[in-house]
């Protein structure tokens, strides 16, 4: 490979939540439901959705070059911006008739979520969420007044999770409901939609005239050659009623220089929710941030996260061979995108005498900080990221042996 996926990375002191978790107890709290993490362990960091690899070298280029100018004054976005966006949606996704003026700037695709909201729905609404949820929807929904119905997806027969969409419909009839959020792929599951599946979800939101808001952030993180379908491309409905939420910070880890975007076809859409996004004067571009997307989405970015994939399938397949094989009691999917992976520990736990704490609290003991899924929805669920050297990925599949063989 070109690139350095191998190299074990010392983040101590430098700003990582990741693995100085223990100095955050607010961080601590809500990953771990209040369990005490060590500070004396080697810490291997299986939790929060952030990549432990070095970013691709176009990244601190372009901050570099740029910081090398000594004047950092008020700018407005250039053209490279917007052409880097639409060249690597071409490329990558295949999509075409994407303009400047469809792409808006986000702080952060929650908050472009919540200012979509506040455009297609008021404040007490119902808006429709899949279930198990991402954390991130619940804390932002709550907080800001929605109230979500939550139509849960099933495994079919082969294990995959799909879309139940006779409960949808029945849940949008019933709650009055004309928001949804979509996430594709599916956080926290890891489920890549085919299709068909897209079609007939939006034709569902087209039959009752419910407004979409599509987080596709992890669209670039894709295992085992599955392949992303944007929302808004499945249909001409499904281009002028939904709102798409993407970022360069999940595929490359720069969720530390803040920056997301939207893309919206429908001006209607498009001019309100650009307004409701500025009437905080807070949702706007770090110059650096414009930068570091640029140097993203150049030619060696597009090498670097189809190497980043390989990598990433390598490490989920063992990490789940390794749990299939080794952790009796623990159920577990292989996901289709993410480099996240859920596993459900309740046959364990039973068999065990076991709470859900305390088997998460003896993995923290060993030095696997993994986050808890009970907030996500999943009452014996814990969730771990393999976005790691697969040495790391190696050793702390050997410390969770340990545990679970006992």
């Amino acid at each position: 490979m070109k690139f350095d996926f191998t190299s074990i990375i010392d983040r101590r002191g430098k700003d990582a939540i990741a693995v100085d978790v223990a100095n955050y107890p607010d961080m601590a709290s809500f990953a771990f439901g209040g369990i005490e993490v060590p500070k004396d362990v080697d810490a291997i960091p299986m939790w929060v959705a952030d990549m432990n690899f070095p970013a691709c070298p176009t990244i601190p280029e372009a901050i570099i070059d740029r910081v090398n100018h000594p004047t950092y004054g008020y700018f407005k976005p250039r053209a490279e911006y917007f052409n880097s966006i639409i060249e690597w949606h071409e490329k990558r996704n295949g999509v075409t008739g994407l303009k400047p003026e469809h792409i808006g700037y986000e702080n952060g695709v929650l908050g472009g979520v919540l200012s979509a909201l506040a455009v297609i729905c008021s404040k007490g609404d119902n808006v429709l969420v899949h279930a198990p949820t991402y954390v991130g929807f619940t804390g932002s929904l709550n907080n800001n007044g929605y109230h979500m119905v939550h139509s849960p997806l099933v495994k079919d027969e082969n294990g995959i999770w799909r879309m139940d969409f006779e409960d949808m419909e029945a849940k949008i009839v019933k709650n009055n409901i004309h928001a949804a959020i979509f996430c594709s792929p599916y956080n926290p599951c890891g489920r890549v939609w085919e299709r068909w599946e897209i079609e007939k979800f939006m034709e569902l939101m087209k039959k009752h005239d419910v407004f979409v808001v599509s987080d596709e952030i992890w669209s670039d993180i894709l295992l085992d050659g599955h392949k992303h379908i944007p929302t808004q491309s499945v249909s001409e409905d499904a281009r002028q009623r939904t709102v798409a939420m993407y970022a360069p910070s999940k595929t490359f880890n720069l969720a530390g220089l803040i920056g997301a975007y939207h893309i919206i076809y429908n001006k209607w859409l498009r001019d309100r929710i650009a307004k409701e996004s500025s009437l905080s004067h807070y949702n706007s571009m770090n110059v650096l941030s414009m930068h570091a997307l640029i140097g993203a989405y150049k030619p060696e970015g597009h090498q670097w996260v189809d190497e980043l994939c390989q990598v990433l399938t390598e490490n989920v397949r063992y990490g789940y061979d390794y749990i299939k094989a080794n952790f009796k009691g623990v159920e577990v999917t292989m996901p289709q995108g993410t480099y996240m992976l859920f596993i459900d520990c309740e046959e364990w736990c039973k068999e065990h005498n076991m709470t859900i704490a305390q088997l998460q609290e003896a993995g923290i003991k060993a030095g696997v900080l993994w986050q808890d899924g009970r907030a996500f929805g999943l009452p014996y669920g814990i969730r771990l990221n393999f976005a790691l050297p697969l040495s790391r990925v190696k050793e702390a599949m050997d410390r969770l042996n340990k545990i679970f063989n006992a």
